[in-house]
């Protein structure tokens, strides 16, 4: 039942507005009032920020169908992970990417983020069943995911980015947690594709992807569609200092 009513909510509704008094923003956000429903009111750079996916749907992440709709086999042959490998996965939900990357990387380690101190009791639960070795978990916060410095050779964000409530904040941080040359790589349903099933403020386009980036520590390096319904979008750590955003 969980997944059915999940489901019924991602698929993209008529355009609507709802009225709603949002907490006040930093400089570099603005709150509308009139704003779409799925939104939480709070724009950056021209962009909704998304509502999170709660930890209720859970069970929706793992859907047998999802290899299908996603093709995250596809995915991550596409990440081209190396064994030694440190890989953050950023908004990891029940950890279904993790779990499929970490024996893809036996000499190096996945980090589990998350928000939800759910999510991350789900993925430590089924570490502990599945005597997995190579996953850590970390509890994140809306402006840091807690990564060490200089520690990660790859960030992951499947379906997440759009639903930070603070992402310059997060990529800024992100960025000082990849390692020179690291490569930050945003998974999102493509915003320019009307046929994608997915509320709007769920997806993305690639130039408002790129555009949001602007002012951070990364160069855009390719943008790969192979997915049926998302893009891959992968950005590499420059050498420049950071900027302020703009």
């Amino acid at each position: 039942m969980l997944v059915k009513i999940f489901l019924a909510m991602m698929v993209i509704v008529s355009p609507s507005l709802v009225f709603a008094q949002a907490p006040k923003p930093d400089s570099i956000y603005e709150e509308r009032k009139v704003h779409d429903p799925n939104g939480i009111g709070k724009f950056f750079k021209g962009r909704e920020i998304a509502h999170v996916m709660g930890y209720q749907a859970a069970g929706w992440l793992e859907r047998p169908e999802r290899e299908k709709e996603e093709n995250t086999t596809k995915l991550i042959e596409s990440l081209k992970l190396q064994p030694h490998m440190v890989v953050a996965d950023v908004g990891a939900g029940s950890g279904y990417l993790s779990f499929r990357m970490a024996p893809l990387i036996p000499k190096g380690k996945v980090l589990a983020v998350d928000i939800q101190k759910e999510m991350i009791k789900i993925i430590n639960a089924k570490t502990k069943q599945r005597s997995i070795q190579n996953i850590e978990t970390i509890l994140s916060t809306e402006k840091d995911p807690k990564l060490p410095e200089n520690s990660v050779d790859m960030i992951i964000m499947v379906d997440v980015y759009h639903e930070f409530a603070f992402p310059f904040e997060m990529v800024q941080a992100m960025c000082k947690a990849l390692r020179k040359g690291g490569s930050m790589v945003f998974v999102e349903f493509r915003g320019e594709d009307p046929e994608v099933p997915i509320k709007l403020v769920h997806k993305m386009t690639e130039k408002q992807v790129i555009l949001e980036m602007k002012g951070h520590d990364l160069k855009h390096r390719e943008t790969i569609g192979v997915l049926p319904w998302q893009h891959i979008i992968i950005f590499e750590k420059s050498e420049t200092g950071t900027e302020k955003p703009k």
